[in-house]
């Protein structure tokens, strides 16, 4: 019988299988017990692989026993945003018009997971076509916090699961905030990685030139395990960058000594406890060493930036849309027909404004090596509510890609940690670096997580 204590953390777990209090195929049994037990109501999985699952941790087992340890994910078990191509099995992106299509290969980052040892758990549900609300005739996942709020989007599936503990650590997708969103809301370390970073060959696009692919987990540390082994060039993907991958995991105790944070006031939120949060990360990194400078937020002008997100989601589904538009749920639908109307001002008048932004972000990193920032302005939100003001219209609803769509738009990477909550739902922060500086970001999390227990924190399945 596998036992019942569970690691907390991927990197514990690494070090029980380095040790032999535990296997592979104890793991993997025990958290494909944990999903039969809580995922019927949480609803975090697309798809299970039990039986390829199991005969990876057999493999990861074996080589562990001739001493053969391929590195921190070895016979660790994973999970997939179900927008990652899996050779033969469905790969849906969230849609009733592609739940019968099967690729004919992996994606890249699937096939590296697997070289680095990985145990491959299932793929997870996402809202439709990775945008704002989820098909009306698939399952939602259920916030395991309080589930009569939001699991945010567009990585919601993976959000939920790592939250629950039903994986080790995930692959979620972030074109507008959606590993940031569900990453706040859930309580858990998301990795925004800059544009190019990590190969998107094999992953369903959305908007390409805003595209990224990045892990989830528990801790900045286990996040760190999983980018190293993800990010790099990749042949069959001309975007992906060729900037040397340093060392994420073996960096992550160097701290941020003499490190500049650029700190805005006034942030905008919603809630003074979204603030605080933002204030509690300033003060540890500041006992840290970092040196806190104030800064302006850049002008995001969202309203004006919109044209890039709709009309990108309107070219991803050319050929699907009009043609196949009875099968689209209509948020989607609706987005799509936006992109469709825009005229050739608007978009000039966006791109103009990212470039813009683009320079002022610049300038602000030559005076500091990171911003802090709120996640996302807002609690969990009643379920519907956001959507809802969304559509409506409403302008406050733009506020929540005030901290997240910029960072798209300019390639700049972030990592989004837990630092707070209130009523018993988790409250994330994030922090901003130049292009190629995850190492730094991920230093300053587990700084932070080194000293705070928020990342500790997890919710009562049995609710």
């Amino acid at each position: 019988m596998p036992k019942s204590d569970v690691p907390d953390f991927l990197l514990d777990a690494h070090a029980d299988l380095q040790s032999g209090r535990w296997t592979s195929v104890e793991l993997t049994t025990a958290l494909l017990q944990r999903i039969e037990r809580y995922d019927e109501a949480l609803k975090s999985y697309a798809a299970i692989f039990p039986e390829t699952a199991l005969a990876e941790a057999h493999a990861a087992d074996a080589a562990l026993s001739e001493g053969r340890c391929k590195g921190p994910l070895h016979g660790i078990p994973l999970a997939i945003k179900d927008l990652i191509w899996t050779k033969g099995e469905p790969t849906t992106f969230g849609m009733t018009i592609l739940s019968d299509w099967r690729p004919s290969e992996d994606a890249t980052l699937l096939e590296r997971l697997r070289s680095a040892g990985a145990v491959i758990l299932g793929k997870h549900r996402l809202s439709e076509g990775a945008t704002v609300s989820h098909h009306p005739e698939l399952p939602a996942p259920v916030n395991p916090w309080n589930a009569a709020h939001a699991t945010g989007v567009s990585s919601s599936g993976s959000g939920v699961a790592v939250a629950a503990s039903l994986c080790f650590g995930a692959i979620g997708s972030d074109t507008a905030g959606s590993i940031r969103y569900p990453s706040s809301m859930n309580g858990i370390t998301g990795v925004k990685p800059t544009w190019g970073r990590v190969s998107r060959h094999g992953v369903v696009p959305l908007i390409p030139y805003q595209d990224t692919v990045g892990p989830m987990a528990r801790s900045a540390a286990d996040a760190a395990a999983i980018l190293g082994e993800i990010a790099g060039p990749d042949p069959r993907d001309s975007t992906a960058a060729h900037t040397p991958v340093p060392d994420y995991l073996g960096s992550i105790d160097e701290g941020v000594a003499s490190r500049r944070i650029g700190i805005c006031a006034p942030h905008i939120a919603d809630h003074p406890a979204v603030l605080d949060a933002v204030e509690r990360v300033a003060g540890v990194l500041e006992g840290a060493g970092a040196h806190l400078v104030q800064i302006k937020f850049p002008d995001t002008a969202i309203e004006t930036l919109l044209p890039l997100l709709d009309t990108g989601v309107a070219e991803s589904n050319i050929g699907r849309y009009p043609e196949q538009a009875s099968k689209f749920g209509p948020d989607l639908a609706a987005m799509i027909e936006s992109g469709r109307s825009r005229i050739g001002m608007e978009i000039v008048t966006a791109m103009n404004a990212a470039d813009r932004l683009k320079g002022t972000l610049a300038a602000i990193f030559d005076k500091v090596d990171m911003i802090l920032a709120p996640a996302i302005p807002m609690l969990p939100w009643p379920l519907g509510t956001w959507e809802e003001a969304f559509r409506a219209g409403d302008p406050s609803a733009l506020w929540l890609f005030r901290y997240t769509l910029p960072f798209n738009i300019t390639h700049n990477p972030t990592v989004t940690f837990p630092a707070g909550s209130e009523n018993g739902l988790p409250i994330g922060v994030q922090v901003i670096g130049r292009h190629f500086d995850e190492a730094l970001l991920l230093r300053a999390a587990h700084s932070f997580q080194l000293q705070t227990n928020w990342h500790r924190l997890r919710p009562d399945l049995a609710r």
